[in-house]
């Protein structure tokens, strides 16, 4: 492997797709088709995605030995030694400058996101990812991060408060089955590799699921009928049955195939989860922007 290819593969890529949230105040505010706030959205995009590689170097950077211990993150380009120590600090410090050099142009509040995501991410860990159940519901408070960054991006109007509830519930079920996952996968190892499933077990997690996968289906049933930016006749009600399967078929991925620890990689692979997002794009574009 290449220093060049390791690096890379240390920024992860796939992990970017997360930083999509940044246009769910761009796409539910009816912007998307507007360049202006298309262009600015794309451009916050691009730095915060710059940004998440940073903190994937400095994390494992932070857990090195602990990921040589671990049966897959051992073969992480860091902990595997194919790309080595000083350049990954060199080009973790270039992307930080490049980001808070540039996140300033596009708005201050953006850059103040910014550096709010950055320093959760190393309290995250240093010390809260050790901590059960704040770990979590730190994990959960990345993705509503994400949605609340790309509203400093555009000038908002109509955005419903409501997708940031269902964000919240959303990310803890992604958050748990990641716990879940890791639990299984580590099985009687597993407190050793990381510290906090200690204070999980299976079961606890599995009730834990069931609580925030209802709130979820429930707090985004709300949003369609009581949004007050919503059309009248009710439409968004369409939507509901994409996300009930998306929370079914990801309890499925978890429970029955024993995946899911990292659900970029299930968004990459899973067929059916695939077709259910697309589907639910194509039904949003419908509803907000051809026959609103």
């Amino acid at each position: 492997m290449s220093v060049l290819t390791a690096l890379i593969k240390t920024m992860r890529p796939k992990q970017w797709a997360k930083n999509g949230l940044l246009f769910v105040a761009l796409i539910f505010d009816g912007q998307l088709f507007e360049l202006p706030a298309l262009a600015r959205t794309l451009a916050g995009f691009a730095l915060f995605s710059m940004l998440a590689s940073v903190v994937y170097i400095i994390n494992d950077l932070a857990d090195l030995e602990a990921d040589r211990n671990h049966p897959t993150k051992r073969l992480r380009p860091i902990p595997s030694g194919n790309l080595p120590i000083p350049v990954a600090i060199t080009a973790g410090a270039l992307l930080f400058l490049i980001v808070f050099g540039l996140a300033p142009l596009l708005s201050w509040k953006f850059a103040l996101m910014c550096l709010v995501y950055f320093l959760l991410n190393l309290a995250y860990s240093r010390w809260l990812k050790h901590i059960p159940l704040v770990d979590v519901m730190v994990l959960a408070s990345f993705y509503v991060l994400r949605v609340g960054t790309g509203m400093t991006l555009i000038e908002v109007s109509r955005f419903s408060p409501w997708l940031y509830v269902f964000t919240t519930f959303l990310a803890l079920y992604l958050g748990i089955g990641k716990r879940r996952a890791e639990l299984v996968l580590l099985a009687e190892g597993a407190n050793s590799h990381r510290k906090v499933l200690e204070g999980y077990t299976l079961p606890m997690l599995d009730q834990m699921n069931i609580v925030v996968s209802s709130s979820a289906i429930i707090t985004y049933s709300l949003y369609t009928f009581s949004a007050p930016n919503l059309p009248e006749n009710h439409t968004m009600m369409l939507t509901i049955p994409f996300i009930i399967y998306g929370v079914f078929r990801y309890l499925y991925l978890l429970q029955v195939k024993n995946v899911g620890g990292a659900p970029e990689e299930v968004l990459f692979t899973d067929r059916p989860l695939q077709a259910a997002i697309v589907l639910y794009g194509i039904t949003i574009l419908l509803i907000f922007y051809l026959f609103p």
